[in-house]
């Protein structure tokens, strides 16, 4: 590429006026569910912005809702599960995914490919840990409190729960690629309430099978997860080919901690968009120069877009990393 690319996590979305208007009265596990709707706001960003890949708009909680899982996004809360997985009899929600339950993934992928032309589409899916995190609290947790007693607890219902998850992420993430996605990100969102001990043990396989399950297919993999800075090294041991890291570590330092034979994702502050454009500038350049001697960089906030950003200042920023990485 001509200059070092950018997207942002979560680019699509309540940030954007043209968003909310689309996706006016419609509830969002409905919205990921119209083909047409998901490639309006999918594109929204790269037209807006000139970033410089799309990311599917979806949920994490798709795939467990497709195969039958009673489950909703609650405005204002997140996915709240109907029925919490604590025992194994709970695991009978848990089925096998079709390309038949998310054909409307495959009609969606369809359309943007046939619509961005030479710009990447990024599919996605949530972690096996976070989905579990989510099946067992019930909804979004600060504390993970029942996620954490059954992994100490019982660690061989753990296991199950978290090869079933990976069994089903593997194939959201195989729909994706084969509709034409030329890259996926694994989001672990909530890795980081863990020690690297238990993450090595009781994450870390079920992880790493899905990226095996994906590997042959030679697209990029990139892993993400917040507040991850004492994980990045077993995150990069999990099998990704880019580690996307959270603002709290630089990328000089991330890279240290990773170890050789990856690219980096990130790192700029979400919050940052919120200070002037100088501001916005002077952060943005301290992130270049600190992934100045990476093996590959891709440009992004250390987090997902924040719903009061102002659309233009991510468009400036945009705009200046390009201009500020121009080879």
């Amino acid at each position: 590429m001509p200059h070092t690319p950018v997207w942002f996590m979560r680019q699509a979305g309540r940030s954007l006026p043209e968003y909310r208007k689309v996706r006016e009265g419609i509830p969002m596990l409905e919205s990921c569910m119209r083909p047409e709707l998901v490639t309006e706001i999918t594109l929204q960003p790269v037209r807006r912005h000139g970033v410089d890949a799309a990311i599917y708009f979806s949920d994490i909680v798709v795939p467990l809702k497709a195969i039958g899982v009673d489950l909703d996004i609650k405005p204002g809360v997140g996915p709240v599960v109907a029925h919490p997985i604590r025992s194994r009899a709970d695991l009978a929600q848990l089925r096998d995914l079709t390309p038949e339950d998310v054909s409307y993934v495959t009609e969606a992928i369809r359309l943007l490919t046939a619509e961005l032309g030479a710009t990447p589409l990024i599919g996605f899916a949530g972690a096996p840990f976070t989905l579990a995190s989510y099946l067992i609290e019930g909804g979004p947790s600060r504390t993970y409190e029942h996620t954490k007693a059954l992994m100490h607890g019982d660690p061989q219902l753990w296991a199950d729960l978290l090869d079933r998850l990976s069994d089903i992420t593997a194939a959201f993430l195989k729909v994706q690629i084969e509709a034409g996605a030329s890259a996926v990100q694994l989001f672990d969102s909530w890795a980081g309430a863990l020690a690297p001990a238990d993450y090595r043990r009781s994450v870390l396989p079920a992880s790493a099978k899905v990226f095996r399950a994906v590997e042959a297919y030679g697209v990029p993999r990139i892993h993400f997860g917040v507040g991850t800075g004492e994980l990045l090294g077993l995150m990069g041991e999990a099998g990704a080919d880019v580690v996307g890291v959270d603002w709290r570590v630089p990328l000089d330092e991330a890279a240290r901690r990773v170890g050789p034979g990856k690219a980096l994702q990130g790192n700029l502050d979400p919050a940052v968009l919120f200070a002037p454009r100088e501001a916005v500038e002077a952060k943005a350049r301290e992130v270049l120069d600190a992934a100045a001697g990476l093996e590959g960089h891709v440009f992004n906030l250390g987090h997902g877009v924040m719903p009061d950003t102002d659309p233009d200042a991510l468009t400036r920023l945009v705009e200046y990393v390009h201009t500020q990485t121009a080879r």
